[in-house]
Order: structure tokens, then sequence, then C-alpha cells
């Protein structure tokens, strides 16, 4: 082996502080998830056990930190990748759920103020809602709103517009 082959191979202590502090917040992102979610990341049961363990002791300082440096050593000793992969998934999910509901707000704002054109773009979208019930939403909407109570039709027609995209 030439002396350049064997310098490739070697890795720097800079390097490595890296990788060790990118396996370090990947311990902290999962140690600030929620059970349901953690569940649907494949850990081993000696790094959940670590993970649950961090999570109850969250409120005392140095044993907390003690517990995330553990969470970080043992991240480097493990494949990483399909943890990053499952975590990259749950956030995706979050976001598509996000933008799905921004949409929904913005057919509500539009049948509120657009009426019958904005429940027919709503139906040409969601074809198997119904229309009836839309405009009966919208018309109370509307009458609440010119006697100046508070909103509930509104938040009904949103809450049916969310049944309707759920389906």
């Amino acid at each position: 082996m030439s002396e350049i082959e064997r310098d490739d191979d070697i890795v720097s202590k800079s390097e490595l502080k890296r990788a060790a502090e990118q396996q370090q917040q990947l311990g902290e992102q999962l140690v600030s998830l929620a059970e349901g979610k953690l569940a649907k990341i494949p850990l081993d049961e000696e790094l959940l056990d670590a993970i649950l363990l961090a999570q109850r002791i969250r409120n005392t300082r140095e044993g907390y930190r003690r517990q995330l440096q553990l969470i970080g050593k043992m991240m480097r000793n493990r494949d990483t990748g399909p943890i990053q992969q499952a975590l990259s998934e749950l956030e995706n999910a979050h976001h598509a759920q996000n933008a799905v509901f921004h949409q929904l707000e913005k057919y509500r704002d539009q049948i509120l103020a657009q009426g019958d054109d904005a429940i027919q773009q709503f139906i040409d979208s969601y074809p198997h809602a119904d229309r009836q019930k839309l405009r009966q939403l919208y018309r109370q909407a509307n009458k609440q709103s010119q006697q100046g109570k508070p909103p509930a039709a509104a938040r009904e027609l949103f809450k049916y517009l969310r049944e309707v995209a759920a389906v």
C-alpha cells in the first residue's frame, strides 16, 4: 500500500468529533419524540430503554446530560441509516398533514367569502362531499356573521371539510 492510499483511510480527529456530535443530536431528537412516534422507529431494546430513561429524568439536569451522552455513545456503535430514514418519514408525514390542513383552511375561507362557486371547487376536489350540507353550513355561517354571533357554523364547516378530506 502506498503512502497516499494510507492517508485516504485516515479519519481526522475533527471528523470523528463532528460524526459524534451528529449522533448525539440524533439521540436528542429521539428523546424529544412522543412514545407513539418512538414506537415507529426501528430501535433495539437497549437503545429504547436508554431513551425512555432520558425522557423520565429530563428534569434532573446533570443526569439528563449524562444520559444524552450515553445515548450518543450508543448511537455511534449502530447503523443509524434506518433510524434517520424513519425520522425523516415521520417529519414528511407531519408536513403533509399540515399542508392538507392549510388547504382545508383556504377552502373554508373561500366558501365563506364566495359561496356556491367555492363550494363547487371543493366538490370538484372531493366528489363525495355533500353539497347540501356545505350550502347549509355556509348559510348558517353567513347568518351568524351578520348577527354578530360567534362563528360556530364556520367551525362546524371546517370540521366537516376535515371529515370529507379524511375519507
